[in-house]
């Protein structure tokens, strides 16, 4: 498989996903009811969205059909895509010109022809509680994320409503991502041609992706991770415009985009906290998505005499924080007084603006993570967790679940913790309370509530069998957590018999029998310090299986 790499330059391997209940559920593609794949000879029609500008049309090579077929294994879900697409006609658009795409496409049987997708969904939101139906999907992604949610949700469509076409997928995809003939487009139903360049011009652009939205008149955007996902003012525009957003609402991503804020809050959920700038101070959250500006100041550290001080009541070694940083960027370790204003400085400059909060380093802490989804209707779910301790430059290289390093008993109240502060927050949907571990004193701290999905998730899919894009869409269409089957299966109960409650925080859920490792692969310069390069990668193979996938 040739693939182009930009960015990070980083991709992932994750050991085991499968969402579904069995391989057997999952390779049934060749049933009567399965899925046949075919390739359509449709060409490609460009729709001009109300206010384009339509753009000169750029030929790139001759007017031949040129083949292409992309299969996809993920762990167990094999995704036959092939079709035909002319370079010719590939012609370059503006934001809201929309390419309906022309390439092979997996359709039903004549034995399903006849089942109305549509009603078998509504039919299935209304039965598990839900009240909303979101058929219609913005993907404000690209690369694994979109290919995963599409793949995902498609596949648990198959396996719980036995269609395959039961939601309509919307692309955004740049000149870039079609010259690489991206299998997130390919899946897609339609694609959305959006400039290159900075994802400030695409992904991460909130105008653009509300833009689309509303001129495709989708019914929800999943955003995935990175780009947008964490940009409160997205949930918050969407919502003007009647479109739902996957993920928590804006208030709540708010506050929680705040390293500072986040750990007060967890503080007042009974969350433990290690030794920092804050502690001991609590508040509630308030409709605006803040909380009270007095004691969010009494948490953080505005000049070097002020970190002096604070130093002194915490104890070094310090970690000095900027709340809006992340991805190795406005932290440093301090071990001594006199090396406290050279790296305070270096803080303030790596991330300007930022508040900036001081927090006792945890010796040989490992990193551990729980991964949490919140319903609308108050209720918290931990799926178990992760050990992601094994990092590079504080990006992480292996994930692995269960945390077996964790004493069960430990971990449960690290999940109990984690279930407390979702359920004050208000928090809906997929997110990751991260925590560190100290192993030798057996006590855990927190240390931040992502509010999205991570890259990581199919390590917990794999040990719950909890599909998560598919989990993340019911929650938003109000199906509460107590009626979603994976949810009830994963606490050994029946699928269909709602009557029997589930009290999240008390019930336990069988212990996974599985242990499952994620890898991911990422590229430095040996002749150059180390630093990490980016370039093409122009040939990767990962010898898929049932079990292990990249």
């Amino acid at each position: 498989m040739k693939k182009a790499s930009a960015g990070k330059g980083a991709a992932m391997a994750a050991a085991g996903f499968a969402a579904g209940t069995a391989v057997k559920d999952l390779l049934t593609f060749a049933s009567p009811h399965g899925l046949a794949a075919r390739s359509s000879q449709q060409q490609p029609t460009a729709v001009q969205a109300p206010g384009a500008v339509k753009a000169a049309a750029q030929p790139r090579g001759g007017g031949s059909a040129a083949a292409a077929t992309g299969t996809a294994v993920l762990g167990g879900l094999i995704a036959g895509v092939s079709g035909s697409r002319s370079q010719a006609q590939r012609k370059v658009t503006l934001p809201s010109q929309v390419a309906v795409r022309a390439t092979a496409v997996m359709e039903k049987g004549s034995a399903s022809g006849t089942v109305d997708p549509v009603k078998k969904l509504e039919e299935y939101v209304k039965a598990k509680g839900g009240n909303k139906v979101l058929r219609k999907i913005l993907i404000a992604n690209n690369g694994m994320a979109a290919t995963k949610a599409i793949l995902s949700m498609r596949q648990w469509a198959y396996l719980e409503l036995g269609l395959d076409n039961v939601f309509e997928f919307v692309a955004m995809a740049t000149r870039d991502d079609l010259d690489a003939n991206a299998e997130f487009i390919r899946l897609a139903d339609t694609f959305v041609e959006v400039p290159a360049g900075k994802n400030v011009n695409n992904y991460a652009n909130v105008d653009l992706i509300c833009e689309i939205a509303k001129a495709q008149g989708v019914d929800a955007v999943w955003p995935g991770w990175g780009h947008a996902s964490e940009n409160p003012k997205l949930p918050m525009k969407l919502k003007e415009i009647g479109v739902t957003f996957i993920g928590p609402p804006s208030p709540v991503m708010s506050v929680l985009g705040d390293k500072i804020a986040a750990n007060i809050l967890a503080q007042t959920a009974g969350v433990p906290s290690i030794p920092w700038s804050g502690d001991g101070l609590q508040a509630d959250l308030g409709p605006d998505g803040t909380i009270p500006d007095e004691i969010f100041k009494k948490g953080t550290v505005t000049s070097v005499e002020e970190a002096v001080a604070a130093s002194k009541r915490i104890g070094f070694p310090i970690m000095i924080k900027a709340s809006e940083g992340g991805g190795g960027k406005g932290i440093r370790m301090v071990q001594e007084e006199k090396d406290l204003e050279t790296n305070f400085i270096q803080v303030q400059n790596e991330v300007p603006g930022s508040p900036i909060f001081m927090m006792q380093l945890c010796r040989g802490a490992r990193h551990i993570e729980v991964q949490i989804v919140g319903d609308e209707h108050g209720e918290a779910v931990a799926l178990s967790g992760r050990d992601c301790s094994t990092q590079r430059r504080f990006q992480k290289i292996f994930e692995e679940g269960p945390p077996t390093i964790v004493p069960k008993d430990t971990f449960k109240e690290m999940e109990r913790a984690a279930q407390r502060l979702t359920k004050n927050i208000g928090y809906v949907g997929a997110g990751t309370v991260e925590y560190l571990y100290n192993a030798q004193e057996n006590k855990f701290y927190f240390l931040e509530l992502n509010p999205r999905l991570q890259v990581e998730h199919p390590v917990t899919e794999e040990i719950t069998r909890v599909n998560m894009p598919a989990t993340q869409l019911q929650v938003c269409s109000g199906i509460p957590l107590n009626n979603i089957p994976q949810v009830r299966r994963f606490y050994g109960k029946d699928p269909e018999d709602f009557s029997d409650k589930i009290k999240f925080l008390e019930d336990d859920y069988v212990y996974p029998e599985r242990h499952v490792i994620a890898a991911r692969i990422t590229a430095e310069n040996p002749d150059d310090g180390f630093k990490p390069t980016s370039g093409k990668i122009q040939r990767i193979k990962f010898q898929s299986s049932v079990s292990c996938w990249g």
